[in-house]
């Protein structure tokens, strides 16, 4: 028993060495907590960085980005001009044009103000312009999985609540479409009215809600010595299944504008015809010339 206890006794230089590799294990923990710690708050670092990088560019992003982004949405037929300020909150030159390659171009007097701000569910969007917009126009943008809506919002106590009325445009701006609105070269007022409407786009296609109407009022041309052809309409109703109908009539005047047509998904179809009044078909002969195939006394409209 007495040989065990010395077996089971330790030298004092046994401990020592013993103490000493604890020490140095300690520490070299210690050390790999604190490598460990400064990595991780190195990363943390970037992120932030990082982070901070991205708030910086959503918040001052330029309206240029913006601008970008109506003409690729627009397949380049309406343009931004000349943005200043921010994504959030700018203003341009609005510009109607032919889209890719065309030399037709007509901008609105004036700049086209917007503001846009996080809303619930989505973006809302505010547009005002002194010559066309004069009450600002509230729509809002919901993205949503695999799609995204843009619907007009009216505020509460404004003209668009009361009377559906959005904006009026002179009908001069529509040239700026090309052919054949830069041959008519129409004047008059072109009214923009809706009720709950608005854009979907659902895996790249386009479907429509609500109905909205363009009234073209006291509308003239320089193709004839008249000094009014008459006040038309034409209205777009969506059926909530992606189409929409589409019609043109005539309010007054010595021009009849009538048609008929559908908006799909896959495009436009639109058939309508064009007739002078009796008493002035010498003075419209040309302009139905220009306006459709001409069948006798009719001029026809065919899209699609």
């Amino acid at each position: 028993m007495a040989g065990l206890s010395l077996f089971q006794r330790r030298p004092a230089w046994f401990k020592g060495a013993t103490a000493l590799t604890t020490r140095w294990l300690e520490s070299t923990l210690e050390i790999a907590r604190w490598e460990n710690m400064r990595k991780a708050g190195r990363r943390w670092g970037w992120w932030g960085v990082g982070l901070g990088s991205l708030v910086g560019i959503l918040a001052y992003a330029p309206a240029p980005w913006l601008a970008q982004g109506v003409l690729s949405l627009t397949e380049g037929r309406l343009l931004l001009a000349d943005s200043r300020g921010t994504v959030w909150r700018g203003n341009a030159v609005v510009v109607l044009t032919g889209g890719a390659g065309s030399r037709d171009a007509r901008a609105l007097p004036g700049r086209l103000n917007w503001r846009l701000s996080l809303g619930r569910g989505g973006l809302d969007v505010s547009l005002q312009q002194d010559c066309c917009i004069t009450e600002p126009v509230a729509l809002r943008l919901t993205p949503g999985w695999g799609r995204v809506r843009l619907a007009v919002v009216p505020a509460p106590g404004s003209q668009a609540e009361r009377t559906g009325e959005l904006a009026r445009w002179p009908a001069a701006w529509l040239a700026g479409l090309g052919t054949p609105w830069n041959t008519l070269q129409l004047e008059g007022v072109a009214r923009l009215s809706a009720s709950g409407f608005g854009f979907e786009w659902v895996q790249g296609r386009v479907r429509l809600q609500g109905m909205a109407v363009v009234a073209l009022d006291d509308v003239s041309s320089s193709l004839t010595t008249l000094d009014s052809l008459g006040s038309y309409r034409f209205e777009v109703r969506a059926d909530g299944e992606g189409q929409a109908a589409l019609s043109l009539r005539t309010e007054e005047g010595a021009l009849s504008l009538t048609g008929q047509g559908e908006w799909r998904p896959a495009g436009v179809y639109f058939r309508g015809e064009a007739r002078a009044s009796e008493a002035e078909r010498d003075a419209l002969d040309n302009l139905l010339n220009i306006i459709g195939r001409r069948e006798g006394e009719r001029s026809v409209i065919s899209i699609g």
